[in-house]
């Protein structure tokens, strides 16, 4: 039994904490709800686009995902396509496979990407060299390891063309097998839908700081892209789905995300040591600054792990008051974590490993900070870059 000016003290202490969490858990499960209200797939194309679309595919060492990658591309029904794959520099037999489909279909052309200038991030590289190859008005990169469904071209071209917008991005469905993707990639949406106001985003379409997209799915007007000066306008950064619908914001294009979910699916990876590499390679450039993460560190733990941890405490310390505020808490941060994963289609496991992945995430963020700091380089497909 706790003495009762020690006990009172500790009641004290719990309510304020399960407060502190109620605040910070209530923010991210109404900016997630809301979201989730608007966060929709386009509707199926009707007939073809009046436009033609180039797909673009940068490839280093991706001789497993590229013949899928390229079956999958060239199955769009729902616009005229031409498919670009860059070989940078692969070792693996990826130029192979890529000729042997372009001498079996004229949509595919295969180019030799250039040796990797001083300065430059290598997909950035080669997504600037394909940009440069492609014939068509609208531009869609892809990353090799991206199925496109049938109608996911039409699809996103139509949103594109209905919103009157100049880029539009969207978050494939991510396949997850091993524990550490179940623990990790997931967290991606729960940090994009739980704290970018979507609303807002939408509309101030070319305000910068609502920008967001993903690298993997990704299309734009050629005439924006070359306003806002493309890839070579970030050469040397990492974040390609974060910098490009910046730059157009910033050149007066207006950008959007969608959901991608039945659009197009990836496996990102499929092991721990690459799952560390990727998420840490571009992680200073998002979460990861010196004022932003301690930022988003109250943001998550305090309204993720703080609510439970609380609650527990508070059971076992008698401080039925706390509890309840923080159980509460606890159950509605669960409720619009399981909508996520009902929208996303992903696994009843990712929402109770939940809590473990906001701890994985932060530790994340402050080892690739850290790292940063003491001027390490971020190792990725080979080859070695400067962490900002």
């Amino acid at each position: 039994m706790w003495p009762a000016s020690e006990g009172a003290l500790m009641n004290s202490v719990l309510t304020l904490l399960a407060v502190v969490g109620l605040v910070l858990g209530s923010l991210y499960t109404i900016v997630t709800l809301l979201n989730l209200a608007i966060f929709r797939s386009p509707p199926r194309a009707k007939g073809r686009s009046g436009h033609s679309v180039s797909i673009l595919i940068p490839a280093r060492d991706e001789a497993g995902n590229i013949g899928p990658a390229l079956k999958a591309a060239l199955s769009q029904d729902g616009a005229e396509v031409e498919v670009v794959v860059l070989d940078d520099g692969s070792t693996d037999g990826t130029s192979g496979i890529v000729a042997r489909a372009a001498a079996a279909d004229p949509r595919v052309r295969l180019i030799r990407g250039a040796a990797l200038p001083k300065g430059w991030n290598g997909k950035q590289h080669a997504c600037h060299q394909l940009a440069a190859a492609a014939t068509h008005p609208v531009l869609l990169f892809v990353d090799a390891d991206v199925r496109l469904a049938p109608d996911c071209v039409g699809r996103m071209l139509g949103y594109l063309e209905r919103s009157a917008l100049d880029l539009v991005s969207g978050f494939p469905r991510q396949i997850t097998r091993t524990l550490g993707e179940r623990i990790v990639i997931p967290q991606i949406l729960v940090l994009l839908l739980g704290y970018l106001p979507l609303p807002m985003a939408r509309i101030a379409k070319s305000d910068a700081r609502f920008a967001a997209g993903c690298g993997q799915l990704m299309m734009v007007r050629a005439e924006a892209y070359r306003a806002a000066g493309g890839h070579a306008a970030f050469r040397d950064r990492m974040h390609d789905g974060l910098n490009l619908p910046r730059n157009v914001r910033r050149a007066g294009g207006r950008t959007d995300i969608l959901d991608a979910t039945p659009l197009a699916h990836v496996r990102m990876y499929d092991n721990w040591a690459d799952i560390w590499a990727g998420f840490t390679k571009n992680a200073t450039e998002g979460m990861a600054t010196p004022r932003g993460l301690p930022i988003w560190t109250v943001l998550l733990a305090g309204g993720h792990l703080l609510p439970p941890l609380v609650a527990l405490v508070a059971l076992a310390a008698g401080a039925g008051f706390a509890a309840a505020i923080a159980g509460l808490t606890t159950a509605a941060v669960l409720i619009a974590r399981s909508a996520l994963a009902v929208k996303a289609r992903q696994s009843p496991l990712v929402v109770l490993l939940h809590p473990v992945g906001v701890a994985v995430t932060l530790w994340i963020q402050w080892s690739a900070l850290r790292a940063g700091r003491r001027g390490q380089r971020a190792i990725w497909r080979g080859r070695a870059y400067d962490v900002h």
